[in-house]
């Protein structure tokens, strides 16, 4: 009795074994890991078994069970740059312990469903698909992340001898104008307008008509600041006689800023 096996079919369910491996090894040891250096260690260790497969000394169960935790710390060392030994035969075992979960999950999953066990090249293929697939929307999330925290401006707001710093979103769609003279209006809390309230004089208030959905139409209550400050990338924005609308609406209390500035403040 012999098993017929096709080294590239090997190669690529070992392939995307190891890609799940050591991303669930990273979640459990805490490590981060790119996908520059996962896919690198998912290869090595792919082809360090199919070495060991065509390696024809001894049985084959018996070279695997002596190859398994030289791979796995292979693997490690390129996935994670783990470079102490006794780390690494600890990260092995836990990978070890993973890659017996996941074998169990497969082998339950052959029993449990005839199809499963058919089918086994295109199910890793599918395996392989939602892989990609995962890390291309991770990497969307964080593009998209990314871009809106590039739109995160620190502001200052001169008060006496003092500054109160806040965070504020550049907002491309403000388009909020005070009526009389057009002057664009920024947005601002209600908890952070209570800390900047002594500019709060009856002279300075303007109140500025407003339409948002849900909300055909209303009036904000807006105040003229002598100065404002945006911190940008390679600059500072200084602008004065800035009307800001105490309004919450677009921020929440768990809102990673506090403002929302007119886009035209940038063009100063």
């Amino acid at each position: 009795m012999y098993y017929k096996l096709y080294i590239d079919s090997v190669f690529f369910v070992q392939f995307v074994m190891n890609l799940y491996l050591l991303s669930i090894t990273g979640k459990v040891l805490k490590c981060t890991a790119t996908h520059g250096r996962i896919v690198p260690g998912a290869l090595l260790g792919a082809g360090m078994i199919c070495l060991v497969i065509l390696f024809p000394v001894w049985n084959l169960r018996i070279r695997l069970a002596l190859w398994v935790i030289p791979v796995s710390m292979c693997m490690i060392r390129v996935a994670f740059a783990i470079r102490p030994p006794g780390l690494l035969i600890k990260s092995s075992m836990v990978m070890g312990t993973c890659g017996l979960l996941l074998g169990g999950v497969v082998l339950w999953l052959t029993e449990r469903f005839a199809w499963f066990g058919k089918r086994q090249y295109g199910i890793w293929a599918l395996a392989f698909s939602g892989y990609i697939g995962y890390g291309f929307f991770r990497f969307l999330i964080r593009r998209l992340y990314r871009e809106k925290a590039e739109d995160l401006k620190a502001v200052r707001i001169p008060l006496g001898e003092k500054n109160v710093c806040l965070k504020a979103l550049l907002d491309t769609g403000n388009h909020l104008c005070e009526p009389v003279n057009g002057a664009p209006v920024c947005i601002i809390s209600e908890s952070a307008a209570g800390t900047i309230q002594d500019f709060f004089l009856p002279e300075r208030y303007h109140a500025i008509p407003f339409q948002s959905i849900g909300k055909k139409r209303g009036i904000l209550d807006a105040y003229e600041l002598p100065e404002l400050i945006i911190e940008d990338t390679y600059r500072e924005i200084c602008c004065k006689r800035v009307i800001v609308a105490i309004c919450n609406t677009g921020i929440s209390q768990d809102s990673l800023y506090q403002m929302i500035l007119h886009p035209q403040l940038m063009e100063n």
